[in-house]
């Protein structure tokens, strides 16, 4: 039997589950690999934009019951949401057993305060031109397609993958200029309202970083996500660490028996069984 790691908290974000692009059995394997006491799923987990009735593979309802089994077992999940799950908004500050729907959360950890939002709120264009937004985001898609096919014809000639979008994305210049205008005016809110952390989602890029200004000092964490990076957020003795996927050496293990070979119909079975028991 595999030894779990025992943390106090993981952050995780930007899974977006029902696309394409979501890597759903990487994640699901960092799931089993922790026993969180905590965990924070920091927006856009399940992609409702984009979701498509034809497209919700078997490994995506397995995140789905795997969430839904740690919070059965006593873990406290706050699913904070995001813009590509916005609908989610109109249950904010509803709770249903261990699992708690807000659109921010501020938690007290070791006498620091820590702020958590997903940080579409930032976003221009998704606040004064959505449809744009959206239209962005069916372009992404097509795009992660396209990086795939490019992989596979790699991978056919023995060479390393390729990540298309992430090469593109960071080589745009208003890209890096919107990246770093969000870390900033985080930073700057965190600082105003004497935050000492606060912990982001949105912009798919994981960093850990200290900055301080004329009033004060904060410490900017951003989560990445399940599409490119595969990273998540870790807090454990005081201190914050990125988890990377792939710098990970103990990548052994598998998604839970019990659900391993479980048909999408006894999955889906499941999941509804499990959200009853919260219900009542």
């Amino acid at each position: 039997m595999k030894i779990k790691r025992k943390i106090e908290i993981a952050v995780i974000s930007d899974v977006h589950l029902g696309t394409y692009g979501c890597h759903a059995k990487q994640l699901l394997t960092y799931l089993n690999s922790i026993e969180p006491k905590k965990l924070i799923l920091n927006g856009d987990i399940i992609d409702i934009w984009q979701f498509k009735k034809r497209y919700f593979p078997k490994s995506h309802l397995r995140v789905i019951k795997k969430i839904m089994d740690m919070a059965t077992d006593g873990v406290d999940i706050i699913y904070i949401t995001g813009n590509h799950d916005e609908m989610l908004r109109k249950f904010s500050d509803t709770k249903i057993g261990n699992i708690s729907i807000v659109d921010k959360a501020v938690l007290e950890l070791d006498g620091k305060k820590a702020w958590f939002f997903h940080g579409d709120v930032f976003d221009v264009s998704i606040q004064n031109a959505k449809w744009l937004a959206k239209l962005g985001g069916y372009g992404y898609d097509a795009l992660i397609l396209l990086n795939r096919l490019v992989n596979w014809c790699l991978e056919r000639f023995g060479k390393e993958r390729y990540s298309l979008s992430k090469k593109i994305k960071d080589s745009v210049k208003g890209a890096v200029k919107y990246i770093s205008d969000f870390e900033n005016v985080a930073i700057d809110l965190a600082i105003e309202n004497e935050y000492d952390y606060v912990i982001c989602g949105h912009i798919h890029q994981p960093k850990i970083l200290v900055k301080d200004n004329k009033h004060g000092k904060t410490t900017y964490l951003n989560s990445g996500d399940w599409v490119e990076n595969f990273t998540a957020l870790e807090y454990q003795f005081k201190r914050w660490k990125i988890y990377n996927y792939n710098n990970d050496k103990l990548r052994a293990f598998c998604a839970d028996e019990d659900i391993k070979d479980m048909e999408i119909k006894d999955l889906i079975a499941a999941i509804t069984i499990v959200d009853q028991k919260k219900s009542s």
